[in-house]
């Protein structure tokens, strides 16, 4: 019997391993809001690929070699939905940005096995978050190694051109517009906020255009009057 080895496409890549996306809500929102405004930020350019907790498989034929970043930006990829990012159905081009928010559940192996994957498959920037600590750090690829960058305070992403501030109370994210990274809720609220105020202005404007009909209309019925009375305004 003649056994024939499995290729690339044969392979199975699973797109879920089970676990839950966070380990806690504080997590969970700190990787929804800097997935979904990184969204936001790229809206119009359709070939910047962002997705959040999706598996990357970065050598075809070995779906033991994987990770699911937080959050994962890829430049030069077509937005739309996937079930795992396998490189070489990406023109080979392996994510530049990964974000990951700790939680108690991470260990420092793990972390470290993290980090080491990122830098073998050719990330430039990776960013790890830690929400209890308020701590952040971040890597930058300099040749083959991501070199830890020593002053992440006010540190701009060369890639998606966002600005880290970290308070005493936690992280801030500015966009290059100076607008910051809001989670949903305050982005919700907003947008009732500025509704509101379209509303309102809407309304001062319709009151502006009544008033102005009716001292209009006072005007006419003035001029109508002194007509019927034989008295050109005119010659007034």
């Amino acid at each position: 019997m003649v056994i024939t080895p499995n290729t690339a496409s044969e392979v199975i890549y699973p797109e879920s391993d089970g676990q839950p996306m966070a380990d806690n809500t504080k997590q969970f929102r700190w990787i929804v809001t800097i997935k979904e405004n990184l969204e936001i930020l790229f809206a119009t350019q359709p070939d910047v690929f962002i997705a959040g907790d999706l598996f990357w498989y970065p050598v075809a034929g070995n779906p033991n070699i994987k990770q699911a970043p937080d959050t994962l930006v890829a430049f030069g990829r077509p937005k739309g939905d996937r079930g795992s990012y396998k490189q070489w159905e990406e023109d080979n081009i392996p994510p530049q940005v990964v974000f990951e928010i700790l939680s108690p559940g991470n260990k420092p192996k793990e972390m470290a096995n993290k980090l080491l994957f990122y830098q073998r498959y050719g990330v430039e920037e990776y960013y790890i978050y830690d929400p209890d600590d308020n701590e952040l750090t971040g890597f930058l690829r300099s040749e083959d190694w991501l070199q830890e960058i020593t002053q992440i305070h006010g540190f701009i992403s060369p890639r998606l051109g966002i600005r880290f501030e970290l308070t005493p109370q936690t992280l801030e994210i500015y966009r290059s517009d100076g607008q910051k990274f809001l989670t949903p809720v305050e982005i919700e609220q907003l947008r009732i906020q500025e509704h509101q105020r379209a509303e309102k202005e809407r309304q001062a404007k319709e009151v502006a255009l009544q008033q102005l009909e009716q001292e209009r209309q006072k005007y006419q019925d003035l001029m109508t009057r002194l007509q019927e009375r034989g008295i050109n305004p005119e010659e007034i």
